[in-house]
């Protein structure tokens, strides 16, 4: 039940709010799954649990906006990824960098196969608002910790495939609700010694095989139980709120990063951490 005692019926409104939240915290080192638990327990909006549509369409549009803010590194990435077929070009030193930024992507999402197995165990979380406060206390520390990392100055290049392997490990943990993935990878990356850019980069383009692989996945089961124009109606507002959103996230994330500024979000995610957990345990 929400906290306001009012259950509140999903319209395009909530579903621009919920698009926006999705959007901004998606990228921002805050957690998007425990903003969306939070507001969606505020509001008590019961098609945002019960719709796997609406929650595969918010992802698609933060999927878009990481192609739209990194389709350089994208085409760079399908470049290399052709040339492994062609013997001339594999000896081509000067697509050697994107060829390696393509092995460490796959080393990294192979940690997040193994999470799947606990997908059912961990998304029931999202409904303890203690667990997913503490959870946002947790990210903050990591954000705290990363900001006073000097920053390193391995990038594609110099990186080990052990770096990887932790920056993905970090990827799989984040499936817990309330941990941020973008604020823990990025974290790893930043203590791995990476750059500040690289560590961002890497971030979102290892975001794309994962919630690419869990739209695709996903998307013939939305859409099995049938969908009628009305919810469309309602649903792709919020889509496209999450991609535009989204967009201007990745924007001020990357300025932010450059700068070696994650305090602010460290300070953000263990205030709404506390905040919600005191909320939960008092009025739960």
């Amino acid at each position: 039940m929400s906290r306001t005692g009012v259950k509140t019926d999903m319209s395009v409104w909530v579903s621009l709010l919920l698009g926006i939240v999705q959007g901004a915290t998606e990228f921002l080192p805050v957690s998007s799954s425990g903003h969306l638990a939070i507001v969606g327990s505020l509001l008590d909006v019961a098609e945002m649990k019960e719709s796997l549509l609406f929650d595969v369409l918010l992802h698609i549009g933060t999927l878009g906006a990481v192609f739209a803010a990194f389709h350089r590194d994208i085409a760079e990435l399908c470049g290399a990824f052709l040339s492994l077929f062609s013997a001339r070009e594999r000896r081509d030193e000067r697509g050697l960098p994107a060829r390696r930024l393509l092995l460490l992507l796959a080393v990294a999402t192979v940690p997040l196969l193994f999470a799947v197995f606990f997908e059912s165990y961990v998304s029931v979380l999202a409904d303890d608002l203690r667990f997913v406060g503490c959870a946002l206390v947790g990210t903050g520390v990591l954000l705290y910790i990363a900001d006073r990392v000097k920053a390193g100055k391995k990038n594609e290049k110099t990186a080990l495939v052990s770096d990887a392997v932790m920056v993905g490990l970090m990827q799989a943990v984040a499936v817990i609700p309330g941990l941020s993935r973008s604020g823990s990878t990025i974290a790893a990356g930043l203590m791995r010694g990476f750059g500040r850019g690289f560590a961002v980069r890497f971030s979102f383009l290892m975001s794309i095989p994962a919630v690419l692989g869990a739209v695709l996945l996903e998307l013939g089961k939305a859409f099995s139980g049938g969908v009628t124009a009305a919810e469309l109606a309602v649903y792709i507002p919020g889509m496209l709120a999450a991609g535009i959103v989204g967009y201007g996230a990745l924007v001020l994330l990357k300025r932010l990063a450059a700068k070696g500024r994650f305090g602010v979000f460290a300070v953000y995610c263990a205030a709404v951490g506390l905040v919600t957990v005191t909320l939960a345990i008092f009025f739960g």
